[in-house]
């Protein structure tokens, strides 16, 4: 029960995280955590653990953060902000895939002992983070774009652009993140895992995407209501 407690944990902490980054710095700090999650997701992806009966890649909550982010955003500050978080994400995952693969030009001194660790971990990391770049930059953009078709349909329906945020928010997000599994899962790991290692990864990230979805709608509701009742510094 160890990591099925720490993934519940990490979910209640991270979601916390995106509403106090927002109510201490407004959109800027929802911009702030899109970088830190992008970078930390890309890295926690290449670890695998079994939790909840299936085999997964750590990263799939931070991640999913990166999508309550752009929904707050999308809700919040409108469709601009939104795609603006997007853009931030695809620069940083560009500018750390330069950034770590540079640390692997380096000749190590010989006193050095954590560099074999270091590669360890970014040698592989190239395909995983250009993909993940990939991956990112198309459902990303998809689910803001899908955030404001629902909401352009539940308004023309019932002429009220408040309602229906339940709606808007798990009908994009589900979705983009059913793209997201399978493009990710299939660019990242073909040729590494075989083809049922693959079939439980995207299962089981998706499951835990319908998990992460589901419960991020309070967050939304709560990040609408502090920017309404103006309890957020900007």
């Amino acid at each position: 029960m160890r990591n099925e407690l720490l993934i519940l944990l990490s979910l209640v902490v991270l979601y916390g995280s995106v509403l106090l980054w927002m109510k201490l710095f407004g959109k800027q700090g929802l911009y702030g955590w899109t970088v830190i999650a992008t970078i930390a997701a890309n890295i926690e992806v290449l670890i695998l653990v079994d939790a909840f009966g299936m085999e997964q890649t750590l990263g799939n909550v931070l991640f999913a953060s990166t999508f309550l982010v752009t929904d707050i955003l999308s809700e919040s500050y409108g469709k601009k902000a939104a795609q603006r978080a997007v853009n931030i994400g695809i620069l940083t995952s560009f500018s750390f895939i330069v950034i770590s693969q540079s640390w692997m030009l380096y000749v190590p001194s010989p006193n050095d002992f954590i560099s074999p660790s270091i590669e360890a971990v970014f040698q592989n990391t190239p395909r995983m983070m250009l993909v993940s770049l990939v991956v990112y930059a198309i459902t990303q953009r998809f689910d803001v774009w899908l955030y404001h078709a629902w909401w352009d349909f539940t308004n023309k329906r019932w002429g009220d652009p408040h309602r229906f945020l339940w709606l808007r928010n798990n009908g994009s997000t589900l979705v983009s993140q059913l793209l997201n599994t399978l493009l990710f899962t299939l660019g990242a790991f073909w040729g590494t895992y075989n083809f049922s290692t693959m079939i439980s990864i995207m299962l089981s990230s998706y499951v835990i995407f319908i998990f992460t979805s589901l419960a991020d709608t309070p967050a939304v509701y709560l990040a609408r209501r502090m920017v309404e009742k103006k309890q957020v510094n900007e």
